[in-house]
């Protein structure tokens, strides 16, 4: 078992971390098209089967809180980025689908993004290091998951 001072500490240091990344990254985040929270969800969508999700699913996968992902959905619908579809299996629920324009937008900001990541973290640490983090992150978040 940790001491709990140490867990503490490292706790404080990767959340002012992420905190200071994420302010980093939406800074210079290179669209103007979309906000960095409309990039997140076009991302997880871009990643599931068929380019859609069960909107509650979806809340799973993003950082914000529900009300604020339909209303991000509902402004992504109204630019044609995403559409949403009945849910066939729960007449209340509804499915978001990245639509080919979406997916075309996402593409060409994503290119972008990367670059901005990777000048912010890969010049920061070795690929040894960036291995680390992401074997050591994946670690806390499934342990926090369970």
């Amino acid at each position: 078992m940790a001491d709990r001072n140490v867990a503490v500490g490292a706790w404080e240091s990767l959340f002012r971390a992420q905190v200071a990344i994420m302010r980093g990254l939406a800074a210079d985040f290179p669209s103007k098209d979309i906000s960095l929270n409309e990039y997140d969800v076009m991302f997880n969508l871009s990643r599931q089967p068929d380019r859609r999700i069960r909107l509650r699913e979806l809340n799973e996968h993003v950082l914000l809180t529900q009300p604020s992902v339909s209303r991000l959905v509902d402004r992504l619908v109204s630019r044609g980025y995403v559409c949403k579809l009945a849910d066939p299996q729960d007449g209340r629920g509804a499915i978001v689908e990245l639509t080919l324009s979406g997916l075309a937008l996402f593409r060409r900001v994503a290119v972008q993004h990367m670059d901005t990541i990777t000048d912010r973290i890969g010049d920061s640490l070795s690929n040894d290091e960036l291995c680390q983090l992401t074997v050591l992150c994946d670690r806390l978040r499934t342990r926090s998951t369970n």
